[in-house]
């Protein structure tokens, strides 16, 4: 007998990998901890025995990047990564995904692809697939494409039975997106923030960003803006009668509505009174409907999320895909509407006959028969959102109940009668003026007793019969403004976006989140979008510019271009190479008209020389430089008028006048917050300018438009120099080895009296003796580890010294006493790894040394801008 075959399967993620596991292997699976957890079971693969493993990724392998030879802001010219080449990089590196992959994939005989099934799970698709080595020309037979549109065991055991090839079409597609919008986007960025950062110092955001998404659907709002802002108000007049009759108090409407002047309307309203008598000329009934709605697509739930449910788009889409990944809903992202003719409507119904808040509805629709749903829009993609298995509150949570239950709610509408109701509507003359009043009746709540929000509003009228007269109880003339338009909501704002064809059903919510953190927009209550002055700014001045560049024309344009590779009707070069040469032109244009939006940044902000507060002194000129805490953080220099960029977190003070041997610029202290933030001396030039090779960048600092060409290793602490005399120097306020790391350990100069060592490089600290008057470190060096030696001078009243003495020397990783009385913790991480080792040979390997485990640090912002949301 031949020995079973091994496939491999792949998912997106680890949650959907082991209900695949357990779906197929019906709950026999062994599983072990990897980079993500892989789950092994037998089973039947194509009619055959075959051994399977379940493994998954964490969203995309790979990202698009530029060279690092392109990554310098200063020394690249933007105009140049039009034509720059690009690379695929590991989107998450210390994940190690690829090293998974491949080490899971070894002997195995197929390969089976369960990625979310839009482009994007296409394109992750051929990333797993070069990863695992199935991209070789004779293993590519041996690779298939699972394809469901949920996590239940129906839709896995029927997707496991149809497997397909992937479809390369569309992952060129995303490819082709992602190349334009890097360049493009990084193009524009770097020009725009290197250009106005170096101008301006209340700007507020630490990157004036262009995307070919997020400034169209930016400039929709500030649209709205205009708009609201050039209105002009109107007084208008209406007349409006009132009658009483049978115990109703009824207010008539005028057909003319309204009028704009209030002597005209003065003269009908004295006509009615002189009248006095309202006369019935016509009375109609017409019998009306409203239509239960279509399927639910993901548009369609982000609007309302945002308008009924109070949710941004993006938190919004995390709930939606959290109830995905536990099998409570249908694949979130959607363009269709219409249910494919083999939806199981009465097994869905029967999974919500038991709720306690719609059950008897379900029930009632079961016996009676449910109704055929409204014809819909078929996208080719995925079924309509619906729920795929009961849930309650407290299984999920508060939020994420609200939004299942909107979308158990609108699934149930959706195969409920239509609203059914009586329009009634009487008309009048009195003084040769008509009016009229109208009443509403439902004969059938159908879907609107699921969904009471939408239910029609119930205004019954009393009998009349024609030429019927009735006496006029009052007429009022009512005065009233014309209105400017409200600003624009997230849920108007996404239908502009699918209209106009910016981004897609997954890419919206990233969009209008972009504009939110680029400090472009704000929102207000009721989830109102409000353009900030540096929003407005920017599309005013493409509109004077180039109107194209926040139009949503092009990007429609580029998006049906990039459909037409998905489908196989056009090549991703060409396409990419044309879209390119015209945003290549444009950005020259743009270059050269600059001044043009310029001078709307100058009418809005404060230019350098009149931001900020004076803090330190400059070693060039010796007068005093400006402090400006605006979003990027940075020293403006008015005599010089250089631009020196400082850490982006943390509190920048004056260190005691203290100056840098180096270059005579005064030094400050940077504080990072909370009681295990570090602190660290550093020189504003040598911060922008490290005068030594060799040293790593500092993380987060920004040398965007920096006037200082930036050299290797920019962003050089005090405690990463290697400067062999000052006092403040890693050489000299250097102790020992880190115990996690090949960072070292520093004295932290402001410490006291809870002194501490900070590591230069990684998240730990060490908290020396505390209550010290002082500690200090010595020239000499320790005999056995070559560690530095410190001095500390005791508390009297708690020194751990025979005879009260306080003075002690030694090394904290031999000397018994001081290694009893140190401590090793981590604080908050701050820098990017160094290629270099620390001073010193203890590394927790000898008597007393430390011992510990390295922590994740936190998320990275990525100081080049490589915008790979956009």
């Amino acid at each position: 007998m031949a020995p079973p075959c091994k496939v491999l399967m792949v998912a997106e993620k680890p949650s959907i990998a082991l209900s695949i596991a357990s779906v197929l292997s019906h709950g026999q699976i062994s599983t072990w901890r990897s980079v993500t957890e892989v789950h092994e079971f037998d089973g039947m693969f194509l009619g055959f025995h075959a051994r399977c493993r379940v493994t998954s990724v964490i969203g995309h392998v790979f990202s698009v990047d530029f060279p690092a030879s392109y990554q310098d802001w200063t020394a690249t010219d933007p105009l140049n990564l039009f034509q720059a080449p690009t690379l695929k990089t590991e989107s998450n590196p210390k994940a190690h995904i690829r090293r998974h992959l491949s080490q899971v994939s070894r002997g195995c005989d197929y390969l089976v692809l369960w990625l979310d099934c839009d482009r994007e799970g296409e394109n992750i698709c051929f990333e797993v697939i070069e990863c695992t080595g199935f991209h070789m020309k004779e293993a590519k037979e041996r690779v298939y494409r699972a394809r469901f549109s949920s996590v239940t065991e129906k839709d896995i055991l029927k997707a496991m039975d149809n497997l397909v090839e992937p479809n390369k079409d569309e992952a060129l597609a995303v490819d082709a997106r992602q190349e334009i919008d890097l360049k493009v986007g990084v193009a524009f960025t770097r020009f725009q923030t290197s250009y106005f950062q170096g101008k301006y110092g209340n700007l507020d955001s630490r990157v004036i960003s262009y995307g070919p998404c997020q400034t169209p659907t930016l400039g929709f709002c500030v649209q709205r803006y205009l708009q609201i802002t050039t209105f002009k108000q109107e007084k208008f007049w209406t007349v409006h009668p009132y009658i009483i009759k049978n115990g109703y108090d009824l207010q008539l409407e005028w057909e003319r509505q309204k009028l704009f002047d209030m002597n005209v309307a003065t003269m009908f309203q004295k006509l009615v009174i002189e009248d006095g008598l309202l006369e019935v000329i016509d009375i109609s009934e017409k019998q009306e409907s409203k239509g239960r709605p279509c399927g639910l697509n993901t548009v369609n739930l982000l609007k309302v999320a945002s308008s009924a449910l109070g949710f941004g788009p993006q938190v919004a889409m995390q709930l939606a895909e959290r109830l995905y990944t536990q099998g409570f809903i249908s694949y979130p992202r959607t363009e269709s509407t219409a249910y494919p003719s083999s939806f199981d409507f009465k097994g869905t119904l029967n999974e919500q006959i038991n709720n306690p808040l719609w059950g008897d509805h379900v029930q009632q629709l079961l016996v009676e028969g449910y109704h055929k749903p409204r014809m819909g829009t078929d996208a080719g993609d995925h079924p309509p959102i619906t729920p795929m298995r009961p849930a309650t509150e407290n299984v999920l949570g508060k939020d994420a109940w609200r939004l299942y239950q909107y979308v158990c709610q609108h699934f149930i509408a959706s195969v409920s009668p239509d609203c059914k109701f009586v329009r009634k509507k009487v008309q009048f003359s009195v003084g040769g003026e008509h009016f009229h009043c109208v009443g509403q009746h439902v004969t059938l709540e159908g879907f609107t007793s699921i969904m009471p929000w939408l239910a029609i509003n119930e205004n019954r009228l009393p009998q009349f019969t024609i030429g019927e007269k009735i006496e006029v109880s009052n007429v009022e003339l009512y005065e009233g403004n014309t209105e400017p338009p409200d600003y624009l909501t997230e849920s108007e704002l996404i239908s502009l976006m699918e209209k106009n064809g910016i981004g897609t059903d997954a890419s919206i919510p990233v969009h209008i989140n972009n504009i939110c953190e680029r400090n472009y927009v704000q929102v207000q209550p009721g989830r109102k979008l409000v353009p900030t002055a540096l929003g407005i700014a920017l599309i005013r001045g493409y509109q004077y510019i180039d109107p194209d560049l926040c139009l949503p024309e092009i990007r429609s344009f580029i998006e049906h271009q990039i459909t037409l590779v998905a489908k196989g009707q056009a090549d991703q070069a060409r396409v990419v190479q044309h879209v390119l040469q015209q945003f290549k032109n444009k950005y020259s244009y743009f270059v050269k008209q600059i001044e043009n939006m310029d001078v709307l940044f100058e009418a809005q902000f404060s230019a350098l020389s009149d931001s900020g507060r004076v803090l330190s002194k400059c070693g060039k000129c010796l007068r005093y430089l400006k402090y400006i805490s605006a979003q990027p953080s940075r020293l403006y220099c008015g005599t010089c008028e250089e631009v020196y960029y400082l850490p982006q977190k943390g509190t920048i003070k004056l260190y005691k006048e203290l100056t840098c041997p180096l270059d005579n610029f005064e030094l400050l202290i940077l504080s990072m917050p909370g009681p295990e933030g570090k602190s660290f001396p550093l020189c504003p030039y040598c911060y922008n300018s490290p005068p030594f090779e060799g040293i790593d960048t500092l993380f987060g600092g920004t040398k965007s438009g920096s006037s200082v060409k930036p050299g290797k290793g920019a962003g050089m602490p005090c405690s990463l120099c290697p400067h062999p005399t000052c006092r403040h120097s890693l050489v000299t306020q250097g102790v020992c080895a880190c115990p996690e790391c090949s960072g070292t350990l520093v004295l932290d100069p402001v410490s006291a009296p809870k002194w501490r060592l900070n590591c230069n490089k990684c998240n730990c600290f060490v908290m020396l003796p505390q209550g010290a008057h002082r500690i200090a470190t010595t020239q000499q060096r320790c005999s056995e580890c070559d560690s530095a030696i410190i001095q500390v001078d005791f508390n009297k009243k708690t020194t751990p010294l025979e005879d009260g003495a306080t003075l002690y020397v030694g090394c904290i990783l031999c000397d018994e006493l001081l290694h009893s009385l140190v401590e090793v913790k981590h604080g908050k991480s701050f820098f990017k790894g160094l290629g270099t080792r620390g001073r010193g040979r203890g590394r927790g390997t000898r008597r007393g040394g430390f011992r510990g485990r390295e922590l994740p640090t936190g998320k990275r912002i990525d100081p080049k801008m490589s915008f790979r949301d956009f």
